[in-house]
C-alpha cells in the first residue's frame, strides 16, 4: 500500500537542520551493508526526535518517490556559503511548487536561484540539487531505503505496472473470452495525467522528458477525462510509443539533450485511476477499462501523435476461437509486429507480472561463428561476459555479442578454453534480426542455446 506523507513545512524545528552529513557518510563506502547501517542510524535518530535525521529522511523520500517529479534540468551550484539559514521548509515548499507546476519557467528559475543562496553550499550542492535531480548520488536506491524503511512512514512508493506472462508457459490459461492486440515494437510508457500536468514514465518509473509533443497533446486530448470526474486526482494511461524504428526510438528516448522524437506516436491500450495505480491494483475489469480508453479515440485521432489501440475478441473455449487467434498472430507477424498480446476481459489491472495479460511472439535461431570473447564486469569479472559472433543469415551479415543464456559454469569453462573455441559455431536464439544504423545487422535479445557439432555432455 502506497503512503503519501509530508511534514508540516512550517514547523520551525527544521529551520537550520543539516542533511549533508548523512549523505557524506553514505558515500564513505560502496558496501551495501554500510549504507543500510547509516540509514538505520538515521531512522533511530529520527525516532528520537533529531530534526537533522528527519530532514534527511524526508529529502530521501522526495528524491526517490517516483511520483514526485520536479521538471527542472538546469540547476545552479554555489561555492563557499556557510552559516546560512538552511530553511528546509522553504525548500520543500519549492519542491511542491515545482511538482505541481504552480511555479515554472523563469519564475521557477528565479525562485531556485534565490533559495540556493539561503543554504550552506554543502547543503545545497550535496542535498538540494540532487533531490531536484531525483538522485542523491551516494550509491543508494529506493530498494536500499525500503529495506530499512519499508515498514515506516518513510517508505518510498514503488512504481510498477502490469506485465505479461509468456503464453507458451501458460497453456491452461488459454481459454475463455480474450482480447487480442498486436504487440508493438516500441517502448512502454505510462502517462500520468492530472488536471495541471502530464508526466511520462518508463515502466520502471524513470521520467521520459524527450517526448514533449506527446505530453502536450495528452494535456489537451486526455485531460477532459480527469476533469470529467473519472479520476479527479489523475489517471494513468498505459501504452507504447512507436517510432520509425526500434533502434532510432531507443536512441532518442534516453538522450539527455537534443532528442529528435517528432513523428513518434503513443498508442494507448489501458487506463486506470492514479489513486488505484499507486495502490498497485485496480479492480475494474479489463472490458470496462477498454471502454474508458475507447472514449478517447475521437480526440486522439485528431492529433498526429496519439492513438487508441485496436483489438479483436475471441472465444478460446472453441476451436474456431483458437483458429482466429492463430490467424491473427500470423497476420501480425507478416505485418512486421513482434507478436500479439492476449488479455482476459474480466480481469483487474495488477501492477506486477500476471497471466491476466499474456504475450505470444515468434523466435528465430541462427548459427553463427565465434570470432571473439569479451570479459565480464562486476560479478563476471575474470570470466566470460559475452561471446562475439558473426555469420550470414538470408544474405544478411550478422555481428552480435551474446551475453545471456550462459550459466556460471559456462562462463568459467568457455573463458578458460576460449583459445580453442574460436571459429566454433553456436546456435543463437533471438526475437528478430535488426538492422544497425551503419547498414549491418544484429539480433534483438540474443541468447546462447548450444554449440553446434558437439554431443550433449561432450568435453570441450
Amino acid at each position: 500500500m502506497t503512503n503519501e506523507f509530508t511534514y508540516d513545512i512550517d514547523d520551525p524545528r527544521y529551520e537550520g537542520a543539516m542533511s549533508s552529513g548523512w549523505i557524506t557518510e553514505l558515500a564513505e563506502s560502496d558496501s551495501r551493508i554500510h549504507k543500510e547501517k547509516v540509514i538505520e542510524k538515521a531512522l533511530m535518530a529520527a525516532k528520537l526526535g533529531s530534526a537533522d535525521a528527519q530532514a534527511f529522511l524526508f529529502n530521501c523520500y522526495q528524491a526517490y518517490n517516483p511520483f514526485h517529479t520536479f521538471h527542472v534540468k538546469q540547476l545552479p551550484e554555489t561555492a563557499g556559503l556557510t552559516g546560512c539559514a538552511n530553511p528546509w521548509p522553504r525548500f520543500w515548499g519549492l519542491l511542491e511548487a515545482l511538482r505541481t507546476r504552480s511555479t515554472s519557467g523563469h519564475a521557477a528559475r528565479d525562485m531556485i536561484q534565490r533559495i540556493s543562496e539561503e543554504f550552506d553550499s554543502d547543503e545545497w550542492n550535496l542535498v538540494c540539487v540532487p533531490v531536484i535531480r531525483k538522485d542523491l548520488r551516494c550509491g543508494i536506491s529506493e530498494k536500499t531505503l525500503n529495506k530499512v524503511l519499508g515498514r515506516t512512514q518513510y517508505r518510498i512508493p514503488v512504481f510498477s505496472c502490469q506485465l505479461a506472462q509468456d503464453s507458451t508457459d501458460r497453456p491452461a490459461k488459454m481459454k475463455g473470452i480474450k482480447r487480442l492486440e498486436v504487440k508493438l515494437d516500441g517502448v512502454r510508457v505510462l502517462a500520468i495525467v492530472t488536471p495541471t500536468n502530464v508526466t511520462l514514465y518508463s515502466r520502471n518509473g524513470k521520467e521520459f522528458a524527450n517526448f514533449p509533443q506527446i505530453a502536450e497533446a495528452l494535456m489537451t486530448a486526455a485531460n477532459g477525462v480527469v476533469k470529467g470526474g473519472m479520476g479527479p486526482g489523475g489517471v494513468v494511461l498505459d501504452g507504447e510509443i512507436v517510432g520509425e524504428s526500434f533502434q532510432k526510438l531507443m536512441r532518442q528516448a534516453h538522450r539527455k539533450n537534443d532528442a529528435q522524437t517528432e513523428g513518434m506516436v503513443y498508442h494507448v491500450f489501458d487506463m486506470i485511476p492514479l489513486s488505484e495505480f499507486k495502490e498497485g491494483h485496480c479492480n475494474t475489469r479489463q472490458s470496462r477499462r477498454l471502454e474508458w480508453v475507447e472514449n478517447l479515440r475521437a480526440r486522439f485521432d485528431k492529433t498526429d501523435c496519439l492513438r487508441v489501440m485496436s483489438g479483436h475478441d475471441v472465444d478460446l473455449d472453441t476451436a474456431e476461437g483458437h483458429d482466429q487467434m492463430n490467424r491473427y498472430a500470423q497476420d501480425a507477424v507478416k505485418a512486421g509486429f513482434e507478436g500479439i498480446m492476449i488479455k482476459s476481459l474480466d480481469a483487474p489491472y495488477e501492477c506486477k507480472r500476471s497471466d491476466f495479460w499474456m504475450k505470444w511472439k515468434p523466435t528465430i535461431t541462427v548459427d553463427l561463428n565465434i570470432v571473439g570473447f569479451e570479459e565480464g564486469t562486476g560479478r563476471n569479472a575474470g570470466r566470460l561476459g559475452a561471446i562475439i559472433c558473426e555469420g550470414e543469415d538470408n544474405e544478411r551479415n550478422i555481428l552480435v555479442n551474446v551475453g545471456t543464456g550462459l550459466s556460471d559454469s559456462n562462463r568459467d569453462e568457455y573463458w578458460a578454453s576460449r583459445g580453442q573455441l574460436l571459429g566454433r559455431v553456436i546456435e543463437v536464439e533471438a526475437d528478430a534480426v535488426t538492422q544497425n544504423q551503419d547498414g549491418s545487422y544484429s539480433l534483438r535479445f540474443p541468447r546462447f542455446v548450444r554449440f553446434r557439432g558437439f554431443e550433449p555432455g561432450e568435453k570441450l
